[in-house]
């Protein structure tokens, strides 16, 4: 059933539709926050539903989905995600949308596992890079739903008309793309270790979580609050509104997509550093920024500089030997989505009492954070014609790699 793809085809197509699933509500939040007239900072707090689901799930839906199976779990879960946006934008208020966005975000932290593990285990089974590429169809998918909101929000097509529309599409998309989808042999299989019920972070993960903060902040503030962001402070239209989103995701897209080949060329803290440097531009710009052509420059920078942080996270945490590759990175990932948890009731007070530009300045401080610990995410190229995930360093440097950083 489905289309006859190769295994990281058939992984770019998980990410894309599942980011295409879940994207779709973000640039009609300035129509959803009108029609309720509500301020941004209970709007904020509305949209911390997801994230509370999210983190429950990547704390606690490991050993559910390995009993459960990944095929089963991905191919019910993803056009689930769609039907429950669907009915969620039929909240009369602001806390039924809270209710509403909890079972979207323990979905959504099912898949995030799912989707991440399965691109590791494809990295190790191909003997390349395809995290961050991986990543780059997630925002591929997030740039065609920014594009299709900003499109119908433009036609005057209802927020519950539009997310409606939406659910067949993906449930079409997952049936071509994913009906063939068999989950690849666990990178570590044989270790003999049984999955925790909680995903407790080990101090090495603490670190790669220091890395990532800046990047899930500044994601999450440009998901939620660009679109008002260009309303509030330029008055524009729904489809500008619109596509700053899709915007933001195309430039992120862009990036991830070309990201593995530099990863390897010039090492992973390397990268990140370089990434780290956009994303402060970008901030500054949507801080200072004076017209709209000079916060659309700072929103794309943004996309570049968020980029690849966590999906390196993830491939360091995933490549670790202490535990199961699905232990650690859940155990990222919860941490990790505490930006996505703490940011949209604090984004959006902050644009209560001081301006929605005030929201994206206090990325500064963070991203100084990841600066200080990006080392953490390996400072050596792998070795020229070799496959770093292969594990094929050369003899004379095999004993000086700290086995708890994920250097490779």
């Amino acid at each position: 059933m489905g289309l006859n793809l190769a295994p990281q085809h058939r992984v770019y197509a998980g990410f894309a539709i599942y980011s295409f699933a879940m994207g779709n509500i973000f640039p009609r939040l300035p129509d959803i926050k009108h029609a309720m007239n509500i301020q941004d900072g209970t709007l904020g707090l509305s949209l911390i539903g997801t994230p509370i689901g999210t983190l429950t799930a990547l704390t606690l839906a490991t050993p559910v989905l390995e009993r459960v199976g990944f095929r089963r779990a991905l191919l019910g879960l993803v056009p689930l995600v769609a039907a429950a946006y669907a009915i969620a934008v039929h909240a009369p208020g602001p806390l039924a949308l809270f209710l509403l966005l909890v079972p979207v975000g323990l979905m959504i932290g099912s898949i995030e596992i799912i989707l991440n593990v399965e691109a590791d285990r494809t990295e190790f089974l191909l003997k390349r890079r395809i995290m961050n590429r991986a990543h780059s169809f997630w925002s591929m998918g997030f740039f065609g739903a920014g594009l299709f909101g900003a499109a119908l929000a433009h036609l005057g097509v209802s927020p519950q008309l539009h997310l409606a529309i939406v659910v067949p599409m993906v449930a079409a998309s997952v049936t071509l793309f994913l009906g063939g989808y068999e989950p690849a042999p666990s990178r570590f299989a044989g270790n003999g270790d049984k999955a925790p019920a909680l995903a407790r972070p080990t101090l090495p993960i603490l670190v790669l979580v220091a890395v990532t903060l800046s990047a899930m902040l500044m994601e999450g503030a440009s998901i939620d609050w660009s679109a008002i962001y260009m309303r509030t402070v330029f008055e524009s239209g729904p489809f500008v509104a619109g596509f700053t989103v899709a915007l933001f995701a195309f430039s992120q897209a862009t990036t991830r997509f070309f990201a593995d080949s530099f990863v390897d060329r010039y090492s992973p803290s390397g990268v990140a550093r370089v990434l780290l440097a956009s994303m402060a531009t970008g901030v500054l710009l949507v801080f200072l920024s004076p017209a709209p052509l000079l916060s659309l420059l700072g929103f794309a920078l943004l996309g570049i500089g968020t980029s690849a942080l966590f999906p390196l996270a993830i491939s360091a945490a995933a490549q670790r030997t202490d535990r199961p590759a699905a232990i650690n990175v859940a155990a990222l990932s919860q941490i990790s989505f505490v930006a996505f948890l703490l940011g949209p009731p604090l984004l959006g007070f902050v644009a209560d009492h001081w301006g929605i530009r005030s929201a994206f300045g206090i990325g500064i401080p963070f991203i100084a954070l990841s600066l200080l610990t990006a080392g953490s995410l390996g400072r050596r190229p792998p070795p020229h014609g070799k496959s770093a995930l292969a594990g094929e360093v050369p003899e004379p440097t095999r004993e000086k790699i700290p086995a708890q950083t994920g250097e490779v």
